[in-house]
C-alpha cells in the first residue's frame, strides 16, 4: 500500500477520493485505470468493517468482472436457501425458496459485506494512496485545482476531489450545503445488530411484523444479522453520532412487543455493533459542482429498501468512469454527462425502492397476512 505523500502540491492527475467503502474503493479502482493518481482519505483507522451482506446482481456482474472481481465473489458468495414469514407464535405463515439449481446464478449473487470490501481493497492497495484516520475539513477550488485542508492540519492539491463518504456525507455538506436540503425522510427508522452465533438456521432469513414495525434476522456464516425497523410519520430529534440515544431509541419502539422480540432486544442491547439511522433518499439536482464529484450513497442513496446500496455504489462509479473515457478525460463534460446519462437509472432505483416500503414494513393486519401467505422476492 502506498504511504502518505509529503507534498503540497500535486499533479494535474491527481485526484481525491473521500471515503474507502464501496464507492471509494471503486471509484479508486476506474480512476486509477484512467491514468489518475488516486488518493483516499477515510476517518477511521481502517475499512468500515460491518453491515449486511451486499447482493451483486445482474446489473453488476458485468462490472465486476471488468474490475476482475467476479472469480473471488464467485468463490465468497452466500447460498441463502430463502425467507420465512413468522407470527407471534412462531409458526410459518409463508416462505419463498431458492429455486434448487439456483444457486450461483449469474444473475444474483449474495457476499458478505466485510468480505467484498477486503477483495475491492486488495484490488487497488498497491495502485492507490490511502490515508486513514483523516479527513477533509476545507475545500477551496481555483481555476487549476482544488486546495483541501485535512483535519490533521496539513493542505495538498488535486484535480479533482469524488465525495464518496456516504448517507452523512462531509464533501457534500462543505460542497454543496447542509444535508436537510437534500435528505428525503421516508417516514421509517432501522438498527443493524451482527451477532457472532447462530439465532436461527444457517443460511436462512425469517422476518416477523407487527403493523408499523419489522423484525428481520439473517443467518450466514455463524453470524445472525438482526434489523429492526419501525414506521414514524415524523423526524426524531438526535445526533446520529449519539449512539447510545439510539439504542434507545430501538428500544423504546420494540418494547413490549411478542415473537422472539424481548430476547433480541437482549442481544442489541449488550452487543458491540450497532448501526441506526432513518431511512431515507438523497435527491440533488446535480451530482457535480466545480471540480467535485459525488458517487454511491452521498449522491443518491435510494435507502436500504433498496436493497442495492453496496452495488449501487459500484454500479455509480463505473458510470463515472465510463463518462471520463467517452469525454477523453474532460472532467466538465464528463460531469455532465455523469448527471444526465446516470439520472433516470438512480429515478427508477428509488421509486422502486419507495414501493417496496410497504412489502417491508406494513402497516396493517390484513396487509402482513397478505404478504405472509402470499410471498415474493422483492
Amino acid at each position: 500500500m502506498k504511504t502518505q505523500a509529503a507534498t503540497v502540491t500535486a499533479p494535474d492527475r491527481a485526484v481525491l477520493v473521500s471515503g474507502a467503502s464501496f464507492a471509494g474503493l471503486a471509484t479508486a479502482y476506474w480512476m486509477n485505470k484512467l491514468g489518475y493518481a488516486v488518493t483516499v482519505v477515510e476517518v477511521s483507522k481502517g475499512l468500515k468493517k460491518g453491515g449486511t451482506p451486499v447482493n451483486i446482481g445482474g446489473d453488476v456482474i458485468d462490472i465486476v468482472k471488468r474490475m476482475g472481481l467476479f472469480e473471488q465473489i464467485q468463490a465468497n458468495c452466500l447460498v441463502m436457501e430463502g425467507t420465512e414469514f413468522k407470527n407471534s407464535d412462531d409458526a410459518t405463515e409463508g416462505w419463498f425458496h431458492r429455486e434448487p439449481g439456483n444457486e450461483g446464478s449469474d444473475e444474483d449473487w449474495e457476499i458478505e459485506r466485510n468480505t467484498l470490501l477486503d477483495i475491492m481493497f486488495d484490488a487497488v492497495k498497491d495502485d492507490v494512496e490511502f490515508v486513514f484516520s483523516n479527513s477533509i475539513e476545507g475545500l477551496e477550488e481555483t481555476a487549476d485545482d482544488v486546495r483541501v485542508s485535512f483535519r490533521d492540519g496539513t493542505r495538498r492539491s488535486f484535480s479533482l476531489i469524488f465525495g464518496c463518504d456516504g448517507n452523512h456525507s462531509l464533501v457534500r455538506k462543505i460542497q454543496f450545503g447542509d444535508e436537510s436540503g437534500y435528505t428525503h425522510f421516508l417516514r421509517q427508522y432501522f438498527s443493524i445488530t451482527i451477532i457472532n452465533k447462530l439465532l436461527i438456521k444457517e443460511n436462512t432469513t425469517q422476518m416477523y411484523n407487527v403493523p408499523g414495525k419489522a423484525v428481520m434476522l439473517n443467518a450466514y456464516n455463524n453470524k445472525t444479522d438482526i434489523v429492526l425497523c419501525f414506521s414514524s410519520a415524523s423526524e426524531i430529534p438526535y445526533d446520529y453520532r449519539d449512539e447510545k440515544r439510539q439504542r434507545e431509541i430501538i428500544a423504546q419502539q420494540f418494547a413490549g412487543q411478542d415473537w422472539r422480540i424481548p430476547e433480541l432486544l437482549e442481544e442489541v442491547e449488550h452487543s458491540r455493533t450497532f448501526y441506526f439511522d432513518k431511512v431515507c433518499q438523497i435527491k440533488m439536482p446535480s451530482w457535480t459542482k466545480g471540480r467535485v464529484a459525488l458517487v454511491g450513497d452521498a449522491a443518491y442513496c435510494a435507502s436500504p429498501a433498496a436493497g442495492m446500496g453496496g452495488s449501487l455504489a459500484i454500479i455509480g462509479a463505473a458510470a463515472l468512469a465510463g463518462a471520463f473515457e467517452k469525454h477523453g478525460g474532460n472532467f466538465e463534460l464528463a460531469f455532465q454527462h455523469y448527471n444526465q446519462t446516470f439520472r433516470p437509472y438512480i429515478e427508477k432505483v428509488q421509486a422502486d425502492a419507495a414501493r417496496n416500503l410497504d412489502v417491508l414494513v406494513p402497516q396493517t393486519e390484513e396487509a402482513i397476512r397478505e404478504r405472509n401467505t402470499q410471498p415474493k422476492p422483492w
